[in-house]
């Protein structure tokens, strides 16, 4: 698949993860395969008022690319004034957020709430795609409001109208937030209905899910999400399972400790080690699912103070784990 002038391979890509898929996440999991990242989102409103923390937001390494930035908003001028502004980071494609459902988002008529206002949506993407010039943009969108209201179609097909390079579906509503079951069928109405490329996203955690989700919908790619927290070789494991149906093993214990420290070791690098060690308290929560004393390591790693205290705590892990596989996602 394309989007725009950039060849993506691989089958899937990152999903954009407030407060989870910073510089650090993104460029790990471009290691492992993912084929390309997005920003975390970002407030077009913040940035065309040049807040500092949504410009720095926005900020991509080469390391992580090709990658998008992630917009939201509700303000069709205001969306399109920010893109000067983000263009500036070189972005492969600017995508816009229609799909957030955090009340703060979705409160405020961004988000998730442009499914209810499917009009207004257009003109959003057709402001932004205006201001983008011949960078690609795509959307984000949700299967709908709520079960009464499934209209991932329409918007899809005006967001297609505007001038969208691709779509990506969560095939979830609103209301269900991220809650079981993914509404496939969701996705595979929208493939069936545009010609542009539709990107596949929900509960994806593996290669069997992956080719699950490509089956059950004929979307071009996917994009994973909460399926890479503490998991970033699940990029890999669907690479090899979708490009001839070898399964990898999650790794062992003691490469799994390896990874969280380089991880969070990164994290700190980027934003100092005092800021750095309690936004990575979350991923080293996820590292340790599945591996035996996980309970009890996660109350020690709550109160995570420096980055030489991670490593003391996953030496423990390691030796309290040995030889032991780590229990399958």
């Amino acid at each position: 698949m394309q989007i725009g002038n950039t060849a993506l391979h691989g089958f899937a890509a990152l999903a954009p993860m407030a407060g989870v898929a910073d510089r650090a996440f993104r460029e790990l999991c471009v290691s492992y395969g993912a084929a390309y990242t997005v920003s975390e989102m970002i407030s077009a409103k913040g940035v065309s008022m040049g807040d500092r923390k949504s410009k720095s937001l926005m900020q991509l390494s080469d390391a992580e690319r090709p990658a998008g930035v992630q917009i939201f908003g509700s303000d069709p001028e205001i969306m399109a004034r920010s893109v000067e502004t983000v263009l500036e980071t070189r972005p492969q494609f600017v995508d816009i957020n229609m799909g957030c459902p955090a009340p703060k988002i979705a409160g405020n008529g961004g988000g998730a709430a442009l499914m209810q206002h499917p009009q207004l949506a257009e003109k959003i993407v057709a402001a932004v795609v205006r201001a983008c010039g011949d960078v690609p943009v795509t959307v984000k969108i949700r299967a709908g409001w709520d079960e009464e209201h499934l209209n991932a179609v329409e918007m899809a097909q005006r967001a297609e109208q505007a001038g969208a390079a691709a779509i990506t579906v969560h095939g979830r509503t609103r209301r269900q937030m991220y809650a079981p079951p993914v509404l496939l069928e969701s996705i595979a109405e929208v493939k069936r209905h545009v010609q542009i490329p539709v990107i596949g996203n929900g509960d994806i955690t593996d290669g069997l899910s992956a080719a699950q989700m490509l089956a059950k919908t004929g979307c071009d790619f996917l994009m994973v999400g909460r399926g890479a927290l503490g998991r970033p070789w699940v990029f890999e494991q669907i690479n090899a399972y979708l490009r001839d149906g070898t399964l990898l093993a999650d790794p062992p214990v003691e490469e799994r400790m390896h990874v969280m420290c380089a991880h969070i070791q990164k994290i700190c690098e980027y934003k100092g080690e005092r800021i750095g060690i309690r936004e990575a308290r979350k991923h080293a929560a996820w590292y340790v699912k599945g591996i035996r004393g996980a309970a009890h390591y996660r109350q020690d790693l709550s109160t995570l103070e420096s980055v030489s205290a991670l490593r003391e705590i996953a030496e423990k892990i390691i030796l309290g784990n040995s030889n032991l596989k780590v229990t399958q996602y």
